[in-house]
C-alpha cells in the first residue's frame, strides 16, 4: 500500500471522486462519523418524507463523504450497510454500456442527479459494488489523501485476474506488484488510489466489495474512540513497511470501513 497523498484532480476520469454510506440508523451514523473524523454534517431532501435527508460531511467547508438511509427496495433484497465508492467517468451511458459487455451488471441504470450530474451503480464480475459519476457542477469530494478524509480503497475479490481485466479496460487502471510481489497497486493516470490483496483463507471467505480506507493521524487513538463508540474492530493494527498501519472495522450499523496511519503523514 502506498497511498497517494495528492489531492488535485480527484475528478479525472478514473479517481475516486465520492464516497457514500448507506445506513439503517442515519443519525446515529452521522453520529459516529462526526465524533471519529470531526466531519461536519449537512442534510439535503431527497423524498416526500421529512426524514428522507441525504447528508453531506465536510471538513474545513470541503465535501468528504455523504450518507442516506437504505432505501426500502434494497432492505427488502437485503442489503447491508455499505461504504460505495464512485469512480469519476466522462460518459456514464458508455460506461454502464461497456460494464456488461465485460461481464459486469448495471444495477442501477444511469439517470440525473441533480448538480451532481449523471451516475450508475454496477457490479464487477466478481460481484464488488460501485459507482460511475460523471459530474456536472458538484466535482465530488473536496479533499482526497488528507487527515479525515479517503485515502485508498482495497478490492476484495475471489478471482483477482477476472477483475484486473475489466477494471483495465473499463477505467484504463495500470495493476502495478508491490514489494511483496503478491499486493497489487491500483493505478488511475499516475495517482496510486488503491489496490488489490491477494486472495487468502480470510479474504476467500468474505462476499465481493471494496473497502475504503481513511487517513487519521493517530491510529490507535482513532481505533479506540471508533471501538468505544460501538465499532468493531475486525483486523489489526497491522503495519506495512515503508507505507503506515491500519486497522478495520464495521460501525454501529455494520458497515465496513478501514483507518490509515501513514508513515509519511507524520
Amino acid at each position: 500500500m502506498v497511498p497517494s497523498m495528492a489531492n488535485e484532480e480527484v475528478s479525472a476520469p478514473g479517481r475516486f471522486c465520492w464516497i457514500e454510506l448507506a445506513t439503517t440508523d442515519q443519525a446515529a451514523a452521522k453520529a459516529f462519523y462526526q465524533g471519529l473524523f470531526g466531519w461536519d454534517a449537512n442534510d439535503f431532501p431527497m423524498g416526500p418524507n421529512p426524514t428522507d435527508l441525504y447528508t453531506v460531511f465536510q471538513l474545513d467547508e470541503k465535501d468528504v463523504a455523504a450518507a442516506y438511509t437504505l432505501l426500502p427496495d434494497q432492505a427488502s433484497h437485503g442489503v447491508p450497510p455499505h461504504w460505495l465508492l464512485y469512480v469519476a467517468s466522462d460518459d456514464v451511458d458508455a460506461t454502464a454500456k461497456e460494464t456488461a459487455e465485460l461481464g459486469g451488471k448495471v444495477v442501477v441504470p444511469p439517470f440525473e442527479v441533480g448538480e451532481f450530474g449523471r451516475m450508475t451503480v454496477l457490479l464487477d464480475p466478481c460481484g464488488a459494488a460501485f459507482a460511475a459519476l460523471q459530474a456536472n457542477q458538484n466535482p465530488g469530494i473536496g479533499r482526497f489523501g488528507e487527515i479525515g478524509s479517503l485515502c485508498w480503497a482495497d478490492l476484495i475479490v475471489p478471482e483477482p485476474k477476472k477483475v484486473q481485466r475489466f477494471y483495465a479496460s473499463l477505467f484504463k487502471w495500470e495493476w502495478v506488484l508491490g514489494k511483496d510481489a503478491d499486493y497489487l497497486h491500483i493505478v488511475a493516470n499516475g495517482n496510486y488510489i488503491g489496490g488489490m490483496p491477494p486472495t487468502g483463507p480470510e479474504t476467500a471467505k468474505l462476499k465481493p466489495h471494496w473497502l475504503a480506507y481513511f487517513l487519521v493521524s493517530d491510529l490507535e487513538a482513532s481505533t479506540s474512540r471508533a471501538t468505544a463508540s460501538e465499532a468493531r474492530l475486525h483486523r489489526g493494527p497491522v503495519h506495512i513497511p515503508d507505507a503506515g498501519s491500519f486497522t478495520i472495522l464495521t460501525d454501529p450499523q455494520g458497515a465496513a470501513f478501514a483507518l490509515f496511519k501513514s508513515e509519511r503523514a507524520g
